[in-house]
């Protein structure tokens, strides 16, 4: 949530920052307006609080002096006084309340260095590494191979569940659990993690927190009882929400979170894409990396973070590159993103595998998480958040860059230690 204050202080700014992200801008012109009233009207009601207090003042002198009727008649006056003060402050914390609505839809704004444009086109391609293989065969997707070798059954996952699930079989499996024991092991022991497996499921304040809610509601899958609670879509909504309304000391930033879990999404409004396979499902597994930050330390930490996740596919042999993404294709909750997107032989091109964004202060501020410096007044903590990475498109790249022309696929030599002595997927 963007600080009321700067946002009042700052209009035309935010203005012009929302426009980059193609956000509409009507809604500014009304929190002007609202922010104009609750000024009038506080000021109203400090002119009517000074009254009272010269009113009671006067009181005490006719009550002294024995002028009894008139102190009854002051003392009425400061009754109709009050009154009219409750009814201001009625209608300034109305139009507080009516602010805050505003606040909480607005998205985060841009670093000054994001490139400004309305959609994916604008990103900018800051590096690649690895170069894609030449195949002297005709490489297959992963669906095909899959089907193929009898580790991966879409068919019956639809029957069980419906379209959009999978189900993985013998070292299909195995390698899916494999890739999330090697990211948690390289994350915790190579870059500094901890590990913590949090809850697969969250109340409505945790999704306000991370800005689920109250945007993306229709992309969760909620559980329909008095308790509200919905399946996670990331495990970044619970392990930055861990530490929630409290006030964290300088000395305890920054702070390193690894998490598997499994993710899930209902994917409203992306009917139609990315229907074959694995590449856009319903329920998938992610390491996600989350980061509390000191505000002046976190473009660095967004840099390692990103490296980190950059980190598993140079360890895997994975060709991939990455992007900085526009301001009309960030996040809501972003200030600035990086996309770290993996080469599929079967596609010609590079997909999406990990999203590595800096928040600053815009979900600390939602979830109250702050920190204080000495004895000084508490700051927000800055978060940051990635997938270190995403599971089931990391099998997806694995499959279908390994393969060979027997349709076999062979296991990339750093997974071999949790391959239990396979070597090749046949």
């Amino acid at each position: 949530m963007l600080d009321l204050h700067y946002v009042r202080e700052n209009l035309d700014a935010v203005r012009h920052a929302l426009d980059a992200r193609n956000f509409p801008t009507d809604i500014l012109q009304r929190f002007a307006e609202i922010d104009a009233e609750r000024r009038h009207v506080i000021g109203e009601a400090d002119a009517i609080n000074q009254q009272r207090n010269a009113a009671s003042k006067e009181i005490g002198a006719l009550m002294q002096s024995g002028k009894r009727d008139e102190a009854e008649a002051k003392k009425a006056e400061v009754a109709g006084l009050k009154e009219k003060q409750a009814d201001l402050e009625r209608r300034r914390d109305e139009a507080e309340s009516a602010m805050r609505e505003i606040l909480i839809n607005l998205p985060n704004l841009p670093a000054e260095d994001v490139p400004v444009g309305s959609d994916e086109t604008a990103n900018k391609e800051v590096r690649r590494w690895g170069d894609p293989r030449e195949f002297d065969f005709e490489p297959k997707d992963h669906v095909d191979l899959g089907e193929a070798l009898g580790i991966l059954d879409l068919e019956r996952a639809t029957k069980i569940a419906g379209s959009r699930f999978a189900i993985l079989n013998g070292a299909g499996a195995r390698l899916e659990r494999a890739l999330v024991n090697f990211m948690l092991d390289i994350h915790t022991v190579e870059h500094g993690y901890t590990e913590t497996l949090p809850p697969f499921m969250v109340n409505r304040t945790a999704l306000f927190g991370t800005n689920q809610l109250p945007k993306f509601e229709a992309d969760l899958f909620h559980i329909k009882d008095e308790r509200e609670f919905a399946l996670i879509p990331t495990a970044e909504v619970p392990v930055t929400n861990y530490h929630a309304g409290e006030i964290l000391d300088e000395a305890d930033l920054p702070k390193y979170f690894a998490a598997y879990t499994p993710c899930f999404r209902s994917e409203a409004g992306s009917y139609g894409r990315d229907t074959r396979g694995l590449i856009r499902q319903h329920q998938f597994e992610k390491v996600e990396l989350v980061k509390l930050s000191l505000p002046e330390n976190s473009d660095e930490e967004h840099e390692k973070l990103t490296a980190n996740a950059e980190r598993i596919l140079q360890l895997l042999g994975l060709p991939y590159r990455t992007v900085v993404l526009s301001t009309g294709d960030m996040g809501f909750g972003a200030r600035k993103t990086y996309d770290i997107e993996v080469w599929l032989p079967s596609q010609q091109t590079y997909r999406e595998i990990s999203s590595c964004s800096n928040c600053g202060d815009f979900q600390a501020r939602r979830m109250n998480l702050r920190f204080r410096r000495g004895g000084g007044k508490p700051e927000f903590v800055h978060t940051l958040n990635g997938s270190g990475l995403a599971v089931g498109r990391t099998w997806i790249a694995i499959v279908e860059n390994y393969q060979q022309a027997d349709g076999t696929i062979n296991i990339p030599e750093i997974l071999l230690p949790y391959m239990n002595g396979l070597t090749k997927i046949a």
